[in-house]
């Protein structure tokens, strides 16, 4: 299976492009240099073996008494004696018989290159394709000038510059693959304890963990200590924010109690009736307030503490048992045959929440409530809590999480339940729905795939 390339803008893929980016520039460098000092390397080995060649040709040359050129013995190289081979040379006298190599069985060389006493040399057709042509000029015994010439093809030194290239050129890519491969293990081997803190900070956020754990280099171990710190420091913060919550609530509960006893003390008497209903309708709402702000604050401080994690079925058979007890006349009902699944929220707050919304449909319900969870491949995580009630209409439903609102009044409740719920989702999440169905309400949960199993 071969592994996924790397986002853009991450770390592996900026390493991979700069040593991609280095190691091409570098083996393009290596190749061009050596292919350039080979060639030219080769040109001039050429270009000296032809001056020995002529030089050697020169000193060999000898003119008979008739004027006719010939060699006192062949050249060393015997290449010059194999027909068409790309050697050649020549040696003549203007208006005689010129002199030519074995291996020139057709064609001529032009005697013009050898047009002075030094060598010189020019690329020109030759017998078998363009050559390399030297040439020099001899004085003869009889003060004639004796034009000796030297060839060799260019497609030699072109097919040794090739073959030279093309060898290179494999060798180089090899290298280069070799280098890409060791790059990708140091990067590898070098990004591993990054990805360790990617797993630790998943198993955090997973809830199986409450700190990062594991050793890593000298170079991020003050980063792990901090976010270790600070993840203790603001488990100490919610813890505190709750206690004070609660304080909160516990001191402005003892008064406005005293405040609504005095006020049905004074609804007694016809002459404050009045103002006791008002002074009771806004002590009604003082602590629907209380009530939906400290659930609120609760929540939100407690929804994806590090370390949290919630089992379902087992945290709902507590609350199932606990709503039959409340509501007797309602069955209850759950998957027996389902596997477990985790999420990673905080059990107190996940069962608060489904506490709310099994016990609004047990109010409204004629006879059962079902609860059922499942997880589709993606990895979210659906809850669905229906009852066999009258269910809302599209207006009910929009106004249904609103804070005091109530259908029913002769229907117990203080009208903050799906308030509750709603704002507790925010804090975890989930995506929280009311839908309708012909007889009964459906409340589904959706929480998407957070590292839970």
């Amino acid at each position: 299976m071969s592994r996924p390339l790397p986002p853009f803008g991450s770390l592996r893929l900026r390493f991979m492009l700069a040593i991609g980016l280095w190691v091409s520039l570098g083996i393009l460098g290596i190749w061009f240099t050596a292919t350039q000092v080979f060639s030219r390397h080769i040109e001039e080995s050429y270009h000296e073996e032809l001056e020995v060649h002529v030089r050697e040709l020169a000193r060999l040359t000898e003119i008979g008494p008739d004027g006719v050129p010939m060699l006192s013995r062949p050249l060393s190289d015997p290449r010059y004696e194999v027909p068409l081979s790309g050697f050649y040379w020549q040696v003549s006298i203007p208006d005689r018989t010129t002199l030519k190599s074995e291996s020139m069985t057709r064609g001529e060389l032009d005697q013009r290159v050898a047009h002075s006493p030094d060598i010189a040399h020019v690329v020109e057709d030759g017998p078998t394709g363009p050559a390399i042509t030297y040439g020099m000029i001899e004085e003869g015994p009889a003060g004639e000038e004796v034009h000796i010439v030297i060839a060799t093809d260019q497609s030699e030194l072109d097919n040794a510059i090739a073959s030279f290239t093309r060898e290179l050129t494999v060798w180089l890519v090899a290298l280069a693959g070799l280098l890409l491969a060791t790059g990708l293990a140091i990067i590898s081997f070098g990004l591993r304890p990054l990805n360790r803190l990617g797993i630790a900070i998943n198993r955090l956020r997973g809830g199986s963990a409450s700190r990062l754990e594991g050793s890593y280099p000298a170079e991020i171990t003050p980063l792990v200590s901090d976010l270790n710190a600070y993840i203790a420091q603001t488990s100490a913060l919610v813890e505190r924010g709750k206690v004070q919550a609660g304080n909160l609530a516990h001191s402005l509960r003892t008064p406005l109690a005293v405040v609504t006893d005095e006020a049905e003390r004074l609804s007694e008497n016809s002459q404050c009736a009045d103002s006791a209903r008002v002074l009771l309708e806004q002590s009604e709402r003082m602590q629907q307030q209380i009530d939906y702000q400290l659930a609120r604050a609760r929540s939100a401080a407690m929804a994806k503490l590090p370390g949290s994690m919630s089992v379902l079925p087992t945290l709902a058979r507590p609350i199932l048992q606990a709503m039959t007890r409340l509501h007797p006349d309602i069955r209850f009902t759950a998957p027996t045959n389902a596997g477990e699944i985790s999420l990673p929220v905080d059990p107190v707050v996940l069962s608060e929440l489904l506490s709310i919304l099994l016990d609004n449909a047990g109010k409204w319900a004629r006879e059962e409530v079902q609860l059922s969870y499942t997880r589709d491949p993606a990895g979210a995580v659906t809850i669905t809590i229906a009852d066999d009630g009258p269910g809302m209409t599209e207006e009910q439903i929009a106004r249904a999480c609103d804070i005091g609102t109530r259908f029913d009044p002769a229907t117990p409740g203080s009208g903050l339940g799906l308030a509750i719920a709603r704002e507790i989702c925010a804090d975890l999440g989930c995506e929280f729905e009311l839908t309708s169905k012909e007889g009964g309400l459906v409340a589904r949960l959706t929480f998407a795939n957070n590292g839970g199993k």
